[in-house]
């Protein structure tokens, strides 16, 4: 399957990415930080990635996500994990990024640990 992202906006400066696929390292990847890029560009740095359609994603991929953390973070906003199948929770919890990225059971979780958006 194609890596698929949909973008969803939640709030002012927040938004889920729905990711559908399987991401691993190379085109995928480069894929997945540049949607992060295009999000922090459109003033959307607190962002869930909801992992729900994902079925595989390898160490590359687990790098990826560290990675669009830290160019969130340094936005000034943060990311979330939500909806992860167990084989990916598997993952992200022996890998330790969970406790880096945190992972909730569903989108509307991991969006109520964001901070509102000071006008």
């Amino acid at each position: 399957m194609i890596l698929q992202f949909n973008r969803h906006e939640i709030a002012p400066g927040i938004a889920s990415l729905e990711i559908k696929g399987n991401v691993h390292c190379g085109p995928e990847c480069v894929r997945l930080e540049k949607e992060v890029d295009l999000l922090i560009q459109d003033n959307m740095t607190q962002v869930v990635f909801d992992l729900k359609y994902v079925t595989h994603m390898d160490s590359a991929a687990i790098g990826s996500v560290v990675r669009c953390h830290s160019k969130l973070k340094s936005a000034g906003g943060g990311l979330r994990l939500a909806s992860a199948q167990p084989m990916i929770a598997h993952s992200l919890s022996i890998t330790k990024v969970d406790k880096i990225v945190p992972l909730f059971a569903g989108v509307s979780e991991a969006v109520a640990t964001f901070r509102p958006a000071t006008a």
